[in-house]
C-alpha cells in the first residue's frame, strides 16, 4: 500500500512539474476561459454556429425529411464536440496533482501519515461540486442526445439553447442582471407565489361548486390565478361570482405591482451595470499597457499634475473611491476608475504587474491621512515601486516616509521658496509675468536633472540652453531644499535637482530632447 501512495505521489509531482503537461492545460484554460485569449472569441463563434445548427435541424425533423449527412452530423459530430468540450473543462477546472501533492506535503510537515484516500476524496469533492455547477450541467444536457439509443434524451437537443450563455457576453451580463438583485428577486417571487397560492384555493373554495363555473379543478384554479396575476388577459377562464370578481381584481392590482417593481428592478440593475461594463473595458485594456502613472485622488493639485502628464504624452489613471471627484476626471479627458486607493481589493481588480507595468504612483490627495494609507496599501504590494506623495502638514512628514514614499511634495515649501527669490527680484517677477500672459508661445517649464544629465553636465555653465536660446530661470536644490534664482555658472547640478526653465515652446522642447540624448 505504502508503495502505491508512493508511486501516485511521483506521478502527480511529474505532471506538476512536466512542463509540456502544464503548458497543455494552461492553453486549453486560455481556448476556452481566457476571455483575453485571442482564439476564444473564434471559439466561441463556432459553438454558437454548431448550436444554432443543432437546433435548426431539431426544428426540421417534426415535420420534414431531414439529410441523412445533417443527421449524422448533428447526432454524432455535434454531440461528439460538446462531449470533449466538457471533458476538458471537467479536466482544467481544478488541478488534481496540486491537491494531492498540497496534502502529502502538509502531512509531512506535521510529521503526520500521509492519507491518499482523504486526498482523492477531496479531489472527488472538488470535481463533483464543479458538475453540478450551472455552466457544467448545461454542458452535460447538451451532450445527452450523444446517447440517441434513449430516444426521449433527443428532446435535450433543444437544451443546447442554454450553451449560449457560456459564450455569448451580452447573455452573461443579463444574467449578472438578475444576480447584483437576487435579494429583491426572491422576495418578489415569494410575494407572488404567496398571492397566487391563496388567490387558487379562495377561487376554488369560491366557485369550483357552482354549475356554470369555469373553474372546476384545482389546476383550473392556479392556471386562472396565475394568467390574472399576469395581466395578460385571457377569458378562457374567468370568475363568475362577486367575490371571484373582486379577488380577481386585488390579484391583477397585486400583478401590475409586482411588474411594475421588476421593471425598477431591471432598470436600475442595467444602469448601475454599464458602470461595472466600462470600468472592466477599462481593466481589461491596463493589462495590454505598460509604463503609466497611477494618480490616486483627484483635486486641484492632481488635476494639474494629470494635465501636465498628459501632454507630454505619458499615460494616466485615476483611482478615486469618491464618485464626484471621479466624474470630474472623465470631464477632463482621463481614464478613470472608481476604486479606493488605500483598498488592495482595488489593485487586485487592476490585475496589472506593478514591478513592469507602472512608472510611478502619485498621491495626491489633499489629505494627509489618505495619502498615508495609500502608500502604505501600495508598498504592502511592491516594496520597490515608486511613490511620490503630496504632503499638506509639516507635521505629517515622518508618517508619510515610514508609510513608504519615495519622495514627498510639499507645496507650501516649495510656494515659498520661490517667492522669497521673486520678492527680492521684483523686476523679474513682472517680466515674467508679462511674457507668461501675454505671450502664448512662451513656455515656462520644469526639468528634473536625471543621473544620465547630471553625469554630462556638472555645472551650469556646462549646460547648451544659450545654443537653444533658454533662459535657465533658477534650479531648486534637493539636497539644500532651496531655490536659487539665475545660477551662476559654478552651480554644480545634481541628480534629483529641478531646473525652471523659460524660452519659446520648440526651444525649450529642442533643450530638453538634447539634455537626454547625450
Amino acid at each position: 500500500m505504502e508503495f502505491l501512495k508512493r508511486l501516485l505521489v511521483d506521478f502527480f509531482y511529474f505532471l506538476h512539474t512536466w512542463s509540456g503537461y502544464q503548458k497543455t492545460k494552461r492553453f486549453f484554460h486560455n481556448f476556452l476561459e481566457n476571455e483575453e485569449y485571442k482564439a476564444k472569441k473564434y471559439f466561441d463563434y463556432l459553438m454558437i454556429l454548431l448550436i444554432i445548427v443543432s437546433i435548426i435541424s431539431l426544428i426540421r425533423e417534426v415535420k420534414h425529411e431531414v439529410d441523412p449527412w445533417l443527421v449524422f452530423f448533428n447526432h454524432y459530430v455535434i454531440s461528439m464536440i460538446f462531449l470533449i468540450e466538457y471533458i476538458i473543462h471537467l479536466w482544467i477546472s481544478s488541478s488534481v496533482s496540486e491537491i494531492v501533492i498540497r496534502r502529502y506535503e502538509e502531512s509531512k510537515t506535521l510529521s503526520h501519515p500521509f492519507k491518499l484516500r482523504s486526498a482523492l476524496l477531496e479531489v472527488a469533492r472538488v470535481k463533483v461540486s464543479y458538475i453540478f455547477s450551472a455552466k457544467a450541467m448545461i454542458d452535460l444536457i447538451a451532450v445527452l442526445p450523444f446517447f440517441h439509443q434513449l430516444r426521449l434524451l433527443r428532446i435535450f437537443k433543444i437544451m443546447r439553447v442554454f450553451k449560449l450563455f457560456r459564450y455569448a457576453k451580452s447573455f452573461q451580463t443579463f444574467a449578472s442582471v438578475f444576480t447584483s438583485k437576487r435579494f429583491e428577486f426572491i422576495t418578489l417571487f415569494i410575494f407572488s407565489t404567496a398571492v397566487i397560492i391563496v388567490s387558487a384555493v379562495l377561487i376554488y373554495a369560491l366557485e369550483a361548486d357552482l354549475p356554470n363555473t369555469y373553474i372546476v379543478t384545482l389546476f383550473d384554479a392556479f392556471y386562472w390565478s396565475f394568467v390574472t396575476m399576469a395581466t395578460v388577459g385571457h377569458v378562457d377562464i374567468v370568475a363568475v361570482t362577486q367575490g371571484g370578481k373582486s379577488l380577481a381584481v386585488f390579484v391583477i392590482i397585486s400583478g401590475i405591482a409586482v411588474l411594475a417593481f421588476i421593471t425598477s428592478l431591471v432598470v436600475s440593475a442595467f444602469t448601475e451595470k454599464i458602470d461595472d461594463i466600462r470600468e472592466t473595458k477599462i481593466v481589461n485594456s491596463l493589462v495590454k499597457n505598460d509604463n503609466f502613472y497611477i494618480i490616486c485622488g483627484y483635486e486641484d493639485i492632481a488635476s494639474e499634475v494629470a494635465q501636465k502628464l498628459v501632454a507630454k504624452g505619458h499615460s494616466v489613471i485615476v483611482l478615486d473611491e469618491d464618485f464626484t471627484r471621479a466624474q470630474n476626471a472623465r470631464r477632463d479627458g482621463l481614464v478613470v476608475l472608481n476604486y479606493d486607493p488605500g483598498s488592495v481589493a482595488s489593485y487586485e481588480k487592476l490585475q496589472i504587474d506593478f514591478s513592469s507595468q507602472v512608472k510611478a504612483i502619485l498621491c495626491m490627495r489633499e489629505d494627509d491621512v489618505a495619502n498615508v494609507y495609500t502608500a502604505l496599501t501600495i508598498r504592502s504590494i511592491d516594496p520597490k515601486l515608486f511613490i511620490l506623495s503630496l504632503l499638506v502638514h509639516e507635521a505629517n512628514r515622518k508618517k508619510l516616509l515610514y508609510a513608504g514614499a519615495n519622495e514627498i511634495l510639499f507645496s507650501k515649501e516649495i510656494v515659498g521658496l520661490v517667492s522669497r527669490e521673486y520678492i527680492s527680484h521684483p523686476v523679474a517677477f513682472e517680466a515674467i509675468h508679462a511674457l507668461s500672459s501675454q505671450n502664448s508661445e512662451i513656455n515656462i517649464d520644469e526639468v528634473l536633472i536625471s543621473q544620465r544629465i547630471a553625469e554630462q553636465y556638472v555645472y551650469v555653465g556646462d549646460l547648451p540652453n544659450r545654443e537653444y536660446k533658454v533662459v535657465l530661470f533658477g534650479i531648486y536644490k534637493k539636497t539644500s531644499k532651496r531655490f536659487f534664482f539665475n545660477p551662476i555658472d559654478s552651480t554644480l547640478l545634481q541628480e534629483g535637482d529641478y531646473m525652471i526653465v523659460i524660452g519659446h515652446n520648440s526651444f525649450v522642447k529642442e533643450f530638453e530632447q538634447e539634455l537626454k540624448k547625450r
